[in-house]
């Protein structure tokens, strides 16, 4: 390893110690959240539901009208598709940012736990640029978290159930977004994704063809193997050691995994860049290069950019500047 190297990772875990409030929270199989019966054998029972979600997936996130929708200044929200228990995270929130002229749109859905100002600089820039962008809220982010808690610790947690629950939500939501868009005029739509909202982001290319190209920050293939192995979520692999298996988790979570959708691409022309960070240990190397190895075995073309830095330290100066560039700079030569 190169002296710049050591000096990224050595950032990049400075960086990942910053937050003291994370939680370790207990592990639960989570099956109320799927509509399941709890009973002797919720493992099997769990895999049962992930595997033919998976195999019907477009019924899995299919969403039906958009509901009470609500445009007051520059905030836009509207009835989330799938409800919880929680009222709080049952009202969808997003930002607009408007363009001036343009038919032209981007959702874009910044990382776990991003704060309220987070990718509202990327907004301005695009909205600058003649495109229209609508900054979309995570689940259990911003207004959408409950007030006891101080992080997004639901969206994603050893709650097996909650977390398939939670990304299916925000998937489903963005495609509603994406329906509203287009039903107000605007002709091409875009998509950006940060980490977790990448994983989002791709889940929803994926599965509406009315998105016309998209960008993905960070690019991992199973959702189990992130949390397992990854920088950022040590404390939610800390609630599951010992009560699962990385195999199994595997096999939970594959409805939520981008890199088991990946051949639904082949005959799909859609143009899509995908992010990636050398020095990155939240979403480990050799799980970015499954991707793309998949990739190939498909024989799908792909735009791929590999910034000099880590997962964290993509957010920091210089590196957010040549990120933001390599975002911009493609969705204005193919939306513009």
């Amino acid at each position: 390893m190169s002296l710049y190297g050591n000096l990224i990772y050595y950032r990049e875990r400075q960086l990942s110690l910053i937050d003291k409030n994370r939680r370790v929270l207990p592990f639960e199989w989570g099956l109320d959240f799927l509509g399941l019966s709890t009973g002797n054998t919720p493992l099997q029972q769990l895999k049962n539901f992930s595997r033919q979600s998976l195999r019907d997936s477009k019924q899995f996130f299919a969403v039906g009208r958009i509901r009470n929708v609500s445009v007051k200044g520059k905030c836009l929200t509207f009835s989330s598709p799938l409800p919880t228990s929680c009222e709080f995270n049952d009202r969808v929130t997003t930002k607009l940012f408007l363009a001036k002229t343009g038919s032209t749109a981007v959702i874009v859905i910044p990382q776990w736990n991003a704060d309220r100002q987070s990718h509202n600089s990327l907004c301005h820039v695009l909205q600058r640029l003649g495109i229209t962008s609508v900054r979309f809220s995570l689940p259990y982010h911003d207004d959408r978290r409950p007030p006891m808690m101080k992080r997004a610790d639901y969206m994603v947690s050893p709650n097996l159930g909650r977390t398939i629950h939670a990304i299916r939500q925000a998937v489903m939501e963005t495609l509603q977004l994406s329906a509203w868009l287009r039903h107000e005029g605007y002709k091409k739509i875009s998509i950006v994704g940060t980490s977790l909202g990448s994983c989002v982001a791709y889940l929803a290319f994926i599965h509406d063809p009315h998105i016309t190209c998209g960008v993905f920050n960070h690019v991992s293939s199973q959702f189990a193997d992130v949390v397992w192995r990854g920088l950022s979520t040590r404390h939610v692999w800390r609630g599951l050691e010992g009560r699962i298996t990385l195999r199994d988790l595997r096999d939970c979570w594959a409805p939520i995994s981008p890199i088991n959708y990946i051949h639904s691409l082949v005959g799909d022309s859609r143009p899509h860049r995908l992010i990636t960070a050398k020095y990155d240990l939240s979403f480990p190397n050799d799980l970015t290069e499954t991707v793309f190895q998949e990739y190939k075995n498909h024989g799908l073309k792909y735009d791929r950019v590999n910034l000099p830095c880590g997962h964290y330290t993509t957010a920091t100066f210089p590196f957010k500047f040549l990120d933001g560039w390599h975002i911009c700079s493609y969705l204005y030569r193919l939306l513009r």
